[in-house]
């Protein structure tokens, strides 16, 4: 019978962050994140006015404002320097999420379910990079990735995959969403 291999710490790769550098990079990608969220459920508000599924649509943009309003402390109480994409991320998010709601409601429940599903991976990547020491930062990405699997779940409840091209519309979405945590992180 072969012996148990051993399970390897992660070693960050060349080039990658650590320490405080990594942490700063989680809280501005974050950050710009959770603001490019509350961008995106602005637009399908400002689309979806006499939605039936209006009251849900807010519930998600609530709770996007108390993530962002968490990582908006952290960014002022570590010193982090935000990204400079913010003004991007304003238009862009505001865009997709009434771009998609002009589609139909599937269609916006379908960028709900694509964005998040990504940011459900992200935080759940963070979380498993972050030691004892950051317990506090670590919970609280942790709450969020629940939060957004939460509005994944409402997307998919709410008939996204029925949504016209649906798997195009998810793939580019999360393409896009991948694009943005990537310069956000480096921006």
């Amino acid at each position: 019978m072969p012996a148990k291999r051993a399970a390897k710490a992660k070693v960050p790769l060349p080039g990658e962050p650590t320490g405080k550098a990594l942490i700063d990079r989680m809280i501005r990608v974050d950050q710009a994140g959770e603001y490019g969220a509350k961008r995106i459920y602005e637009g399908q508000l400002a689309v979806l006015r006499n939605s039936p599924n209006r009251g849900l649509i807010e519930h998600m943009a609530e709770q996007e404002r108390e993530h962002l309003e968490a990582f908006d402390r952290l960014i002022v109480e570590r010193g982090v320097r935000p990204t400079a994409l913010n003004p991007l991320w304003h238009f862009a998010g505001f865009a997709l999420g009434a771009g998609t709601a002009l589609l139909g409601e599937k269609a916006a429940m379908a960028c709900t379910v694509a964005v998040e599903e990504v940011i459900g991976e992200h935080y759940a990547d963070q979380a498993a990079k972050l030691g004892d020491d950051e317990a506090d930062l670590k919970a609280k990405i942790e709450k969020f990735r629940d939060d957004e699997l939460e509005h994944r779940d409402i997307g998919l409840e709410k008939d996204a995959e029925q949504a016209p091209a649906y798997r195009l519309l998810t793939s580019v979405i999360k393409r896009g969403s991948r694009a943005a945590i990537w310069m956000a992180e480096r921006v």
